[in-house]
């Protein structure tokens, strides 16, 4: 494809690539992505911080669901995009790989200089004292409060979600800290939440350092992700993007490949 000798060339022009991830780069190793190639939801909009911290009934609603979709979130993995990107990395043309998902698939495809902007769904954090957990501890505790709901089937949905509609939520049992006994949330930026200021204090200092920006599956409908675009265009620095379907930046692109990430990267894997 014309597309993608383009982009092999864009990145041998190259050495310090910073590398903004979304949920296209995740999508072969099983989980679904939230948007259309118009940028539009294909479902109802996420939790928010706002509801999850307000309502006892949305924290209900949305542990369950968890309880369900972490069967199959905490087992995915890593699938050629992602090989790609650590591959890069090996390559030294990769400054940072700043990702907006939360699965951890790139560090676990061999990325070490990763920043995970929205934070990682594999810890649970607590609101009062600020102890992190592992999720599959809290996975452990959520089935012994809630036997019988383990079994329960539902169709997956984007991070470690389901869609599990119908039931009454109201008994379901969520379990507190062990430490202070506070109110625990995934360790994961929900929508109408800011992101901490170091990751974009770190984000920022890697583009400044970076000579070109490369975008691998993300629509860049979400604000935190695509004032690094709006940066990286502000400096001059070129940008390319592998995308199903429009971008929030497509006006500011040098480059645009519309095929599925692994396609488009797959050269980097080549012997």
């Amino acid at each position: 494809m014309i597309e993608c000798a383009e982009l092999q060339k864009f990145i041998g022009r190259h050495n310090r690539l910073f590398v903004l991830t979304g949920a296209g780069c995740s999508t072969n190793s099983g989980i679904p992505d939230y948007r259309d190639v118009d940028g539009q939801w294909k479902r109802a909009q996420p939790m928010t911080f706002q509801a999850f911290m307000g309502s006892q009934s949305a924290r209900q609603r949305y542990w369950a669901r968890s309880l369900i979709g972490w069967r199959v979130f905490g087992q995915v993995k890593p699938n050629r995009a992602h090989q790609a990107l650590a591959r890069l990395e090996v390559l030294g043309k990769s400054e940072i790989l700043l990702t907006q998902n939360v699965d951890r698939l790139h560090q676990a495809a061999g990325s070490t200089r990763v920043i995970d902007l929205h934070g990682r769904l594999n810890e649970v954090r607590c609101m009062g004292c600020g102890q992190t957990i592992a999720r599959e501890a809290i996975q452990e505790r959520l089935i012994r409060l809630n036997p019988g709901w383990a079994e329960l089937e539902a169709v997956k949905a984007p991070d470690g979600d389901a869609d599990l509609e119908g039931l009454d939520f109201s008994t379901f049992g969520i379990p507190p800290c062990p430490a202070c006994g506070g109110l625990l949330k995934p360790d994961v930026v929900f929508f109408g939440e800011s992101v901490p200021g170091d990751r974009v204090n770190a984000a920022r200092h890697a583009l400044a350092q970076a000579d070109a920006m490369l975008i691998v599956g993300s629509s860049l409908m979400v604000y935190s992700g695509f004032r690094f675009v709006q940066a990286a265009a502000r400096a001059g620095k070129p940008i390319a993007a592998v995308n199903l379907g429009r971008t929030r930046a497509d006006d500011l692109l040098a480059l645009k490949v519309e095929q599925p990430c692994a396609d488009a990267l797959a050269f980097l894997l080549e012997p």
